[in-house]
């Protein structure tokens, strides 16, 4: 037998004995939409017509399609029920009074600042927070929050611990703070030149790796320290909380929705993408306890979002992300929807895959460098291996990598990160164990 058809025997035979499941699904299924499967000549054309870049695929062409979390999501029965009780009124909607009582009750902040999407929330915190030629240091950075930091004149500083960059470290909060990285940055260049440190849970680009609570709450008496703002990208907390039930001690009995509030209480404030963990295909906010942050960002928020009571969302959008949050909590849900990402994850090394370790909350991120050791890193390895995996099975994938990475904005040339990967996405409550044993297949 050659080791080919070895391979395949052990995939048929995993595929027959998956990995066994203490859980099921806390849903069943109401609507289904159908999907199209596509012969392999017909997506190579399709991925050649598309530049082999992934996002430029035409939807309809993919068979499971795990480009993003990101507004992927399906929605309940009760957020769909809520959208028929959208008020559309352009100042003063009561669907607005609904989101920012679910934001204060569950994330515990004092002021929120509706906007069309996380990335809006971002571009409003870093005009009003930084001035130019200040540092904003980061737990690793993500492609639009770094844009916005630096497009208003911040300086970006990566301070997250060292495992972060290694792929096969096996640290259960990879998404930790080097305390002495920033430390050494506040003393280098002086607290008073330091706009916000920007804490991001769980991390994405490091693998959907978590921030510990011991972490979040050092990081937080440094800067309180020093009068420096915390600021939380709280895209996907929740799934940070679950990470912190299940690997942090003290933590083991008590519930995702108690941690999630005292996570964020050591911040002053997040910018939020409700597409994540909220449950919902649109929308997010900016989220802050100081009065005079508030002012600012309701002012802002006119000019480049929308009224501040709706800031760039319908009423009906609004009352499904309230709804949504209330959702995201509860431990049934975010234990299978992890579990999820933890069985494609734990099939994936069982035939020797490699991938950023631990398995992380929204994704499943493949070592692109390991798949082609030899390949330069500017001839682009992950987004070749995005391409290669479409063509073969019809899954859509996302680099995460040196195109992610961008480009240095003084010299033009490409920023080299450590990690090359290709990111799994799973959708929240759309595909089955059959959809995640097909991928992996």
């Amino acid at each position: 037998m050659t080791q080919r058809e070895d391979e395949t025997e052990q995939r048929e035979e995993h595929l027959l004995h998956p990995p066994r499941r203490s859980w099921a699904e806390p849903w069943k299924i109401k609507v289904v939409e159908p999907i199209k499967v596509t012969t392999r000549e017909y997506r190579a054309k399709a991925i050649r017509d598309a530049g082999y870049n992934t996002f430029l695929l035409r939807s309809e062409d993919v068979y499971i399609d795990l480009l993003t979390d990101s507004g992927t999501s399906a929605m309940s029965d009760w957020q769909w029920a809520g959208m028929m009780q959208g008020d559309e009124a352009y100042a003063g909607s009561r669907n607005f009074y609904h989101l920012e009582d679910a934001v204060r009750e569950y994330f515990g902040y004092k002021h929120l600042v509706p906007t069309h999407q996380g990335r809006g929330a971002e571009h409003i915190l870093s005009q009003i927070m930084i001035e130019p030629g200040q540092h904003v240091p980061n737990n690793m950075y993500f492609t639009t929050t770094r844009f916005h930091q630096e497009y208003a004149g911040g300086i970006f500083h990566d301070v997250i611990i060292d495992e972060a960059h290694d792929p096969a470290a096996e640290h259960p909060f990879k998404g930790d703070v080097d305390l002495s990285k920033l430390e050494t940055l506040i003393k280098e260049v002086g607290a008073d030149n330091i706009a916000y440190v920007s804490v991001a849970a769980t991390v994405n680009m490091a693998g959907g790796q978590p921030i510990s609570m011991a972490s979040i709450k050092a990081v937080r008496e440094l800067t309180g320290e020093h009068g420096i703002h915390l600021f939380l990208d709280a895209t996907r907390v929740v799934e940070n909380a679950y990470f912190i039930q299940q690997r942090e001690e003290g933590y083991a009995d008590v519930p995702v929705e108690e941690i999630v509030r005292k996570f964020c209480s050591y911040t002053d404030g997040c910018t939020m993408s409700g597409k994540k963990d909220a449950l919902v295909n649109i929308g997010g906010w900016l989220a802050v306890n100081d009065e005079e942050i508030f002012d600012k960002a309701r002012n802002m928020v006119v000019v480049f979002e929308g009224l501040h009571t709706y800031g760039g969302m319908a009423g009906r959008d609004m009352e499904a992300m309230a709804r949504g949050i209330v959702e995201s909590v509860q431990d049934d849900y975010i234990r299978a929807r992890v579990g999820q990402v933890e069985y494609l994850g734990d099939l994936l090394h069982q035939w020797g895959v490699p991938t950023v370790v631990p398995i992380g909350g929204h994704a499943v991120f493949l070592d692109a460098k390991q798949f082609y050791p030899h390949m330069p890193h500017d001839h682009l390895p992950a987004q070749t291996l995005a391409a290669e995996l479409y063509i073969d099975s019809g899954v859509r994938s996302m680099e995460r990598g040196i195109v992610s990475a961008g480009r240095d904005p003084e010299t033009g040339d490409h920023r080299y990160p450590a990690l090359e990967l290709v990111r799994l996405t799973i959708p929240r409550r759309v595909y089955t164990q059959a959809h995640m044993g097909a991928t992996a297949g």
